[in-house]
């Protein structure tokens, strides 16, 4: 027998789950091109689940198959700024036989929602269905407006999402100045009584870049001391090992600060490395925002054995800092040398906000209803996230996607790996700060 049957209203608790797992099932790999499923049939889901509790949610398409959908909801006071609450659609794609469960089966077991986007971030939006759908069943209008957008191709940059809707329908986010998404508001546990739910105040810029060195062609078997691929070889692994210096913006010092609280300590940002092997899955967070990042990904050269090819090329994942770009991009010439040609393939720019405001109080009294042993703390984030886009209409982006998990979960590790998952308990817990954080924006 159904809720419905009996009467019972369906509440967000109910249903995230299902929502989490039938997103999931959407296949919506993102290859960096064209190539895969896209984001339509998502994106039509969205749009019909939206559309069932009373809302006129729009679907735009930038590219064939390549669509977001946008809603807003009206609040008690329309006449205060707006909350924009985003996620992305898109996963990067996943290997079948690399994974326990099927990557696209949003299997339940060993308490967890399994399969691709399970944290990047089918998991956020699944929530945020779940939520809205609740209090609009029950007629609970939030104190603002509130607009919805589920977005394209995050994955790859958000040219054909975030990018494409801030320049083709700014009009969509009229009025917003604040808004929440993607890797922030997780639980890092230091011990029963001390929580840290990590909310994400920065983000690393891009520089993903082309780097290409010319020779000269030729045999094989010949004395050739013009190889390209010499050339490039041992410019990419100077650049690989190079480690770049220790630099602390006002996100980080923060972090380090609650952190060194919370464990007792002063922590020493040149002296890390014995505290980030406290820090267990969330080392990988971290330590990637003491310094730049500059990491060889590709390599490409040559079509036959016995042929010195004219060209080699490689490709390099680069992440700045904010406020250190500029000396970033200066070291990389230096590391590389006056033979090396770089280019951009994609770029973007760091961001860095305060942790203030009556949206982080909301934040920190919805974790506390729900975790009395909670305190929000602020961390950049060493990837980017579509944030990087709303910024360029003025809106004030903050990581917020509650998740209360268990301490032995490599939450870091699920990020674009195998076995990707979120705990049931995890998502209901999500839901319930949620809507209490709504209740108080």
């Amino acid at each position: 027998m159904s809720d419905t049957d009996t009467g019972r209203h369906v509440t967000g608790e109910d249903e995230v789950v299902d929502l989490c797992r039938e997103l999931i099932r959407i296949d919506t790999s993102n290859f960096g091109d064209h190539s895969g499923p896209g984001e339509r049939k998502a994106a039509e889901w969205v749009a019909e689940k939206l559309a069932e509790v009373g809302l006129e949610p729009r679907i735009f398409e930038s590219h064939p198959g390549r669509a977001s959908t946008v809603a807003r909801i009206e609040g008690e006071d329309p006449s205060r700024p707006a909350l924009l609450i985003h996620g992305h659609t898109d996963v990067v794609p996943a290997n079948a036989a690399d994974w326990t469960h099927h990557p696209f089966s949003g299997e339940v077991a060993d308490g967890c929602v399994w399969g691709r986007g399970a944290v990047d971030m089918k998991d956020m939006d699944a929530m945020t269905l779940a939520v809205v759908r609740d209090r609009l069943r029950s007629g609970r209008k939030p104190p603002r407006d509130i607009v919805l957008a589920f977005l394209a191709d995050e994955e790859a940059g958000g040219t054909y999402g975030a990018k494409h809707l801030v320049k083709n329908h700014a009009d969509l986010f009229e009025g917003v100045t604040e808004a929440i998404s993607e890797v922030g508001g997780f639980s890092f546990t230091v011990n029963e009584e001390r929580r840290l739910y990590l909310i994400q105040t920065a983000e690393k810029g891009m520089h993903w870049m082309k780097l290409t060195v010319a020779g000269t062609a030729g045999h094989g078997s010949m004395i050739h001391r013009d190889n390209a691929i010499t050339e490039l070889s041992e410019a990419v692994a100077r650049l690989g090992r190079h480690q770049f210096p220790v630099r602390v913006t006002k996100t980080t010092r923060a972090f380090l600060d609650e952190l060194g609280d919370a464990l007792g300590t002063t922590l020493d940002p040149e002296g890390m490395e014995g505290t980030l092997a406290r820090l267990g899955g969330i080392a990988k967070l971290i330590g990637a925002t003491l310094r730049n990042t500059a990491n060889p990904t590709q390599l490409g050269a040559g079509y036959k054995v016995n042929v010195i090819p004219g060209e080699a090329t490689a490709h390099v994942d680069g992440r700045f800092l904010p406020g250190f770009e500029e000396e970033f991009l200066a070291d990389l010439d230096k590391i590389l040398g006056p033979n090396v040609r770089r280019e951009d393939s994609h770029s973007d720019k760091a961001l860095e906000t305060s942790f203030d405001g009556a949206l982080v109080d909301a934040m920190q009294s919805a974790l506390l209803a729900e975790d009395p042993a909670a305190r929000a703390v602020p961390y950049m984030l060493s990837g980017g996230t579509d944030a990087k886009s709303f910024d360029d209409l003025g809106i004030r982006g903050f990581g917020f996607a509650p998740l209360k998990l268990p301490p032995e979960l490599d939450f870091a590790g699920m990020f674009h790996g195998v076995d990707e998952r979120v705990p049931v308990e995890g998502l209901k817990f999500g839901v319930r700060v949620l809507d209490r954080f709504i209740d108080a924006s």
